[in-house]
């Protein structure tokens, strides 16, 4: 009978264990999901990895193949460390795609005693689990030490749990990498393409580089998201990409242009957005409703839908104070660069008319830092 009855207590331990296992799973890959930033997400997972093996820290390495180092990218009680590539627990686990566990760090030679040393921390038992990218290459490691429970050291049933949390590591950072890759591509494209649009009409990448930096500053100020306020910095370059499909007869006229001459370059706006109205990615999504409202005018006379107040997307106002600020100090076909003074008048005269009140406002009580990026990015022949 005793027998039975534990027989019995031992299932239903394994069971509630089971059951907290997989709750604790659940509950920490629904923030994952909700999580955009890598770096977070590590974090997440770290301390995924510390509540499923009970440890006192986790840690998150990567390493990195071109300088035959890894890192720590998500850690407990640490800063970044950086070390040689097959230093450590982490770095042979790594190294053998070996899964580590050790009772007692100081007593094994693969241990580096450096960050013990600078930190103050006593490392004692480890636990290190190799992740693969899809091809199967060793990618990075997770580490846990100091298994915070009676037994204190850790176990081949707590290599296998935290397996599951460096399983889904290995899978986020190579769908985070891959998406990273490919946005750091689409920014590339978007400044190459905004230069070769202003070069065909005789300006400088400058400008775009200008004009990005411009409408990354306002909108901080006025108060938008870091993401948002880097997603218009990076798209801002396509504000004129249209001008592509304009006349160099137009485009490139000395003088003033005529009725006609001036509908077909109002023009611009609209083809710039059909090139990227159809994208599912938010920075080509972005490029499409700058390119399209960057001309809209507070009061409703801008192009090309006549747009007023608030029915203008906010990046297109903010790259719209952006782009005149820079086009009225710099030197066009059409004209010589206006002067600091005549430029600050003229966009305090147009507060509310042509350019939302608020981010005017805000623009010109922080003068100063946008001239300091003039000047930072200025052009060769600036003359004011």
């Amino acid at each position: 009978m005793n027998n039975q009855r534990e027989i019995l207590n031992n299932k239903v331990h394994k069971d509630l264990q089971s059951d907290r296992i997989l709750g604790v799973i659940f509950e920490y890959m629904a923030k994952v999901s909700m999580e955009n930033d890598l770096e977070k997400s590590l974090m997440i997972l770290a301390d995924l990895g510390k509540k499923l093996v009970v440890a006192d820290r986790c840690s998150v390495w990567l390493y990195d193949t071109s300088k035959q180092t890894i890192w720590t990218v998500a850690a407990h009680g640490i800063e970044k460390v950086i070390i040689p590539q097959e230093s450590g627990f982490v770095g042979h686990s790594i190294a053998t795609g070996k899964i580590i566990i050790v009772e007692d760090a100081y007593l094994d030679e693969r241990f580096n005693q450096e960050i013990d040393i600078e930190t103050g921390y006593r490392t004692c038992s480890v636990l290190c689990i190799p992740f693969h990218n899809s091809n199967g290459t060793v990618i990075g490691a997770f580490q846990a030490i100091n298994e915070m429970t009676a037994q204190g050291t850790f176990s081949e049933k707590d290599s296998e749990i935290l397996g599951l949390a460096a399983t889904y590591a290995g899978k986020s950072l190579e769908s985070a990498i891959l998406l990273k890759e490919i946005i750091e591509t689409q920014k590339e494209m978007l400044e190459t393409l905004g230069e070769i649009g202003e070069s065909r009409s005789q300006e400088t990448g400058n400008h775009v580089k200008r004009v990005a930096l411009y409408s990354y500053l306002l909108a901080k100020l006025a108060g938008i998201s870091e993401e948002k306020a880097n997603l218009l910095r990076d798209a801002s370059p396509m504000h004129d990409i249209g001008k592509v499909a304009i006349p160099d007869s137009i485009l490139l006229k000395p003088g003033k242009l005529t009725v006609e001459e001036f509908e077909i370059m109002k023009q611009h706006t609209i083809i710039g957005y059909n090139i990227f109205k159809n994208s599912q990615r938010d920075l080509l999504r972005t490029a499409a409703i700058i390119a399209y409202e960057h001309h809209e005018k507070w009061d409703g006379t801008g192009y090309p839908n006549g747009l007023k107040g608030e029915a203008i997307h906010i990046f297109g106002r903010i790259t719209a104070v952006a782009d005149v600020f820079d086009a009225l100090g710099s030197d066009r076909v059409y004209k010589k660069a206006w002067k600091i003074e005549q430029i600050v008048a003229y966009m305090s005269e147009q507060q509310g008319k042509f350019f939302d009140p608020i981010l005017t406002q805000l623009f010109l009580n922080n003068l100063k830092l946008f001239i300091a990026i003039r000047d930072q990015h200025s052009d060769v022949d600036r003359r004011n």
